[in-house]
């Protein structure tokens, strides 16, 4: 075995025991062609360790990504901001994708009738972060209420909070679907009181302000003091339109003959 074979298996073995996956990926395509373009042993280190900062990057990105438990997917690049009637502003949430809300920590809250992108945006944005390496999780409101009455009936109530208060941003997803009895409400009030101008929330509900009363419970008092704090620093988003879902079911929808009808389809195909 040549010296030459000898010293790449040393040095692969030496950064899987350091743990750099990057330079065992690039180490022999870019030793390679360090030898073809004559490279320095400085600008060839430079090559190696930028692999592995990329690589570290990418793997603390997908880390985040798993964290952040999102039920899918979702980008802005396939949100179809011409389906609200020009309720969502395109700049605005690119804006918003930059981070610095987060940093401040602001909060963000997209209210509208059931089907009209708030769950996309608020999962999007929470990529967004999530790729800028901030610790996001994702959740519905009932989920997270259920989850603390649990903790709480365990008596692990302290160490749940302690988790959710390292979350960067909190997506706190279909805010008054479901309404909680007084014991959820004030659990609910409490992490979003301790979250107050410490960290940021993403509250997605298909409610009018002067309607969550009923989500918790009918206690005005406590529905108030958690706008006051939940609302104040906040952007509040409206979103309206037709549903996403029962539009797509419309252009989807087949008529008698087993043809999608002339009005569910786009006025280019109509032409034709």
């Amino acid at each position: 075995m040549s010296r030459a074979v000898v010293a790449k298996e040393l040095v692969i073995a030496q950064a899987r025991s350091l743990k750099m996956p990057g330079v065992v990926r690039v180490f022999e395509s870019l030793a390679r062609q360090a030898r073809e373009d004559h490279w320095g042993y400085e600008e060839f280190l430079h090559e190696v360790l930028s692999a592995e900062q990329v690589s570290r990057r990418d793997s603390a990105v997908k880390h985040r990504l798993r964290e952040a438990r999102f039920p899918e997917m979702k980008t802005m690049d396939t949100f179809d901001f011409a389906a609200t009637d020009g309720a969502v502003s395109t700049a605005q949430i690119a804006e918003l994708a930059r981070g610095e809300w987060i940093d401040r920590a602001d909060n963000l809250i997209f209210a509208g009738p059931i089907g009209t992108g708030k769950t996309h945006l608020a999962i999007a944005l929470g990529v967004e972060a999530a790729r800028q390496r901030r610790r996001v999780l994702f959740t519905r409101a009932a989920d997270v209420v259920r989850l603390l009455l649990e903790a709480r009936d365990a008596r692990e109530l302290g160490r749940l909070q302690r988790r959710l208060h390292q979350v960067d941003l909190l997506v706190l997803d279909e805010l008054g679907f479901v309404p909680f009895d007084r014991a959820g409400g004030e659990l609910l009030f409490n992490l979003l009181a301790e979250r107050y101008e410490r960290r940021s929330v993403i509250v997605t509900t298909n409610l009018a302000f002067s309607e969550w009363v009923k989500v918790f419970g009918g206690d005005e008092k406590l529905t108030t003091a958690l706008l006051d704090r939940l609302a104040h620093h906040a952007t509040v988003i409206p979103t309206k339109g037709k549903s996403f879902r029962m539009r797509k079911k419309t252009l989807q929808e087949p008529s008698d003959d087993g043809q999608a009808t002339s009005a569910a389809l786009p006025k280019t195909a109509r032409k034709a």
